[in-house]
């Protein structure tokens, strides 16, 4: 029988496999939880390994070359999400073991998170709320509508699709910047870098992490946006400088700004900037919804299946090296 080891921690397992996943990948073989309050580190993810044949992992740990070099058995990493930068792949290829990714299931929960973002601070509904929770009373501001107003939506991509379309009817005025994917919907614009920042409301970040666009968002761009805009990052941390985040924040180049993500641990935003009252943040939670998690954990499952079976799963990134699994 086949030996699977789940990385996630008591939490994340919850949260990001659930029941109904874990009952299905428990028909495919013995299912190894990890004990631990936190997930594992190095170490840890070698010991309780050892003996596995598949692992089916969380965004932490990293799966490093030192991993697969001391994981004779291990034939396959199964990743419970898009990004999998934290494998290292061409470890794994050089060990001949297999590498998968799930497919997005999370472009309604984002884009409805960043919907409620934009409502939230459109019209000033934490901070009134703040006020009240303190028990004083709230301060009446003057609020704008969505209706009218232009989003400037960097990366097409899942997430970024799903958003045009929600906005699109609330009445908003919707402009794409994506170098690799022109928008081909009735409706929506496809423009340039500049044209985005200087003509968006709301500038929301959905790109991909990549070295193109570490640090996209910089001085220079808020410079270029309405002092009136608001920014939305749901993408990556590693797209903006915090520093001329924080500093457009405190200057007043921008209106305000709301984060899912950021340079805190497991992507969480920097508690420095969270803190800033004309920011709304949430602890890396815009995908975490029964349906999106449910969605990419049975992906693993069918990878899992495919793998046990000798088939190449859908969503294998190295399948042509996967000479254990092959043999």
């Amino acid at each position: 029988m086949a030996k699977i080891f789940l990385t996630h921690s008591r939490h994340s397992l919850a949260n990001y496999y659930g029941k109904n996943a874990l009952a299905q990948l428990r028909t495919l073989g013995e299912v190894i939880l990890n004990e631990g309050a936190e997930e594992p580190d190095e170490q840890q993810l070698i010991t309780a390994a050892r003996e596995c044949d598949i692992i089916v992992s969380f965004r932490v740990p990293a799966i490093t070359a030192s991993v697969f070099d001391r994981l004779p058995k291990l034939i396959a990493v199964c990743r419970v999400a898009v990004d999998v930068r934290n494998i290292d792949i061409a470890a794994a290829s050089g060990n001949g073991i297999l590498v998968t990714q799930a497919s997005p299931g999370f472009g309604a929960s984002v884009a409805e998170w960043v919907i409620g973002v934009m409502i939230n601070i459109s019209r000033n509904i934490s901070i009134t709320s703040a006020a009240y929770w303190s028990g004083l009373p709230a301060p009446v501001l003057m609020g704008q509508e969505l209706r009218g107003a232009t989003l400037g939506v960097i990366g097409y991509g899942t997430i970024g699709q799903y958003l045009c379309r929600l906005a699109s009817a609330f009445g908003m005025n919707v402009k794409v910047y994506d170098p690799y994917t022109q928008a081909q919907e009735n409706g929506i614009a496809n423009v340039s870098f500049d044209e985005v920042l200087t003509t968006a409301d709301y500038l929301v970040c959905l790109a991909p992490a990549t070295p193109e666009t570490a640090k996209l968002i910089n001085k220079r761009a808020f410079q270029k946006m309405k002092r009136s805009a608001f920014f939305i990052n749901a993408s990556r941390g590693e797209l903006v400088d915090e520093s001329d985040l924080l500093q457009a924040l405190n200057d007043e180049a921008i209106a305000g700004c709301g984060l899912d993500v950021g340079s805190d641990g497991d992507q969480k935003p920097a508690l420095s900037i969270a803190s800033h009252p004309r920011v709304v943040a949430s602890p890396h939670i815009a995908g975490l919804t029964p349906q999106a998690a449910e969605h990419q954990a049975m992906d693993t499952v069918s990878q899992v299946r495919d793998i046990l079976a000798g088939k190449i799963p859908a969503g294998s990134l190295n399948a042509q090296h996967a000479w254990r699994w092959a043999k």
